[in-house]
């Protein structure tokens, strides 16, 4: 049978990394995005090593012909995709009142409107193939969380952009999946802006206790083949989407406790 074929933006580290190195395990050609052309050049060696096939393209998913070209070079490559992993993102750290306002552009247009353009292009071929659209989504998209204005903004706008693509493609049994994992074992929060727009550098967590992107990517795949719409992967996660429907007030307090409790917290 004809490979399926799976592009996956920020696919150069964490998640992204892990979930190419995931579906390349299950027989599918893996097409890697992002801005790293080192980072990704070593992961098509890793991926080809283990007999399986990658290419990369250097893709800056804020940039929306940056996206077109990703959809374009895909095609032109491969004829098809069946899987469009929107991952790319990145995250901020501050408080809203000292926080630059381009700072907040930057992570819409990142997370939010990068999703949108890849999905923009790529639409018609997984209609085409009766495809997947993944979205690597975050319990940020069910509750706002202080410190985090412009991230939580992106993930609920990633919630109601894919919720309604969804809704406008039933006809087409397009499958859409957002999924939303816990604190994740990666770069995204050295990564993350501070007031100023610049990368913080440093992670407020103890990584070492964190999901691993491996079971990241274990669990978002089988979400894919069971066509789930939504995934919550941990149970802080599962609690707190039920407590913001029943009791938000008592959610709010827990959040701002649990934020207000981390290493160099703005609070």
């Amino acid at each position: 049978m004809e490979k399926r074929v799976a592009l996956i933006t920020g696919a150069s580290s964490g998640i992204g990394k892990a979930l190419a190195l995931k579906f390349a395990q299950e027989n599918f050609n893996v097409v890697l995005a992002a801005r790293n052309e080192q980072a990704l050049k070593q992961l098509v060696e890793e991926i080809e090593l283990k007999q399986q096939s990658a290419i990369y393209i250097i893709t800056d998913v804020a940039k929306e012909e940056d996206c077109k070209n990703l959809i374009k070079d895909t095609i032109s490559y491969f004829g098809k995709i069946d899987v469009l992993i929107n991952n790319a993102g990145i995250s901020m750290r501050a408080i809203f009142e000292t926080t630059a306002i381009d700072v907040i552009e930057k992570v819409m247009q990142i997370n939010f409107f990068g999703a949108v353009y890849c999905t923009k292009y790529a639409l018609p071929y997984i209609i085409s193939s009766q495809g997947s659209i993944i979205a690597i989504s975050s319990i940020a998209g069910y509750r706002g969380l202080p410190g985090r204005t412009g991230y939580s903004a992106s993930k609920f706008a990633m919630h109601g952009f894919f919720q309604s693509l969804r809704l406008e493609n039933l006809k087409h049994k397009l499958h859409v999946l957002i999924a939303c994992p816990g604190y994740t074992a990666s770069n995204i929060r050295n990564a993350a802006l501070n007031a100023d727009g610049n990368a913080q550098s440093e992670t407020p967590l103890n990584e070492t206790k964190l999901m691993q992107a491996g079971e990241v990517a274990k669990i978002i795949f089988n979400g894919y083949v069971k066509k789930s719409d939504e995934i919550i992967m941990t149970k802080e996660g599962k609690i707190a989407v039920l407590l913001a429907k029943f009791f938000p007030a008592i959610l709010d307090i827990l959040i701002y406790k649990k934020v207000k409790k981390e290493p160099g917290s703005p609070f």
